[in-house]
């Protein structure tokens, strides 16, 4: 593997509209520390060493796209329509091309992402040579969120969310913030065989988890998420949460690297 090839790939699905944000901005491009949220998960990905990112844009797409204009590390593909997570990740196949092996899949409304997190999650995907890795986090108010189901052999099992979750599973206080690594043929093989969810009509990423699991292939996860960084944002209350959070880490970095310390981000 070369030195250009070693480097991971970064999809950020970018193309909703954030119907609960109260406006008609693309949900992305609101703005958190000045800058919209998109801006934050780019440069985290540039700094744990992506290559490439491709952004999935659609809704208002021109606006996501100014957003980004000012990093040439990214390019574009389109989802035509809202048919899910799953559906969002294959409009990238063809940009993406046979290129890269690790693929970081997140979301582009959870600007409170670190770069460190990545890092830990990459090499932990290639330590453990898995299919694909997510990142887990440990809170103590899990409502709302899918649960991580793990076996007794304490491997994980399955992704539950909060809706279908029994009494037992929603006492888990592990939950999935959406940050993925996969290796890319495992990935769109994955979801080539994704159903449409009846209820929905949508395809969900996460199905591809059960999949790979089914054909034996290893799925890690590692609990490596601060709890404060798995705030995203679908209403304006919490776009005021996560902007008073990400400055006051920003303000938190500037006096540090004043004062001559170092602050990893």
């Amino acid at each position: 593997m070369s030195a250009a090839t070693d480097k991971p790939v970064a999809i950020i699905l970018a193309a909703g509209k954030g119907t609960r944000m109260k406006g008609d901005l693309p949900k992305v491009v609101h703005p958190v520390g000045g800058r919209p949220m998109v801006c934050p998960i780019v440069d985290a990905c540039l700094e744990a060493g992506c290559r490439r990112i491709i952004a999935i844009v659609g809704y208002k797409q021109e606006l996501v796209r100014e957003a980004l204009k000012g990093y040439r590390q990214v390019e574009y593909a389109v989802q035509d329509q809202q048919l899910g997570t799953g559906h969002a990740v294959l409009s990238a196949r063809t940009t993406l091309g046979n290129d890269g092996d690790d693929i970081f899949v997140l979301g582009g409304d959870g600007p409170l992402i670190r770069s460190a997190t990545l890092k830990t999650v990459l090499e932990k995907h290639r330590t453990s040579k898995a299919a694909a890795t997510l990142a887990t986090s440990i809170i103590d108010d899990p409502t709302g969120y899918g649960r991580i189901v793990r076996d007794a052999a304490g491997k994980f099992r399955e992704i539950v969310e909060h809706k279908n979750a029994t009494p037992e599973q929603k006492a888990i206080c592990e939950v999935n913030p959406s940050y993925y690594c996969f290796q890319r043929r495992d990935l769109f093989d994955a979801l080539s065989k994704v159903q449409r969810n009846p209820a929905s009509g949508e395809y969900y990423l996460t199905d591809t988890l059960a999949l790979l699991l089914k054909e034996g292939k290893h799925v890690e996860v590692v609990p490596a998420v601060p709890p404060e960084d798995v705030l995203s944002i679908n209403t304006p209350e919490e776009l005021a949460v996560v902007d008073r959070i990400y400055r006051q880490r920003a303000q938190g970095t500037a006096k540090a690297t004043n004062s001559g310390g170092g602050a990893a981000r």
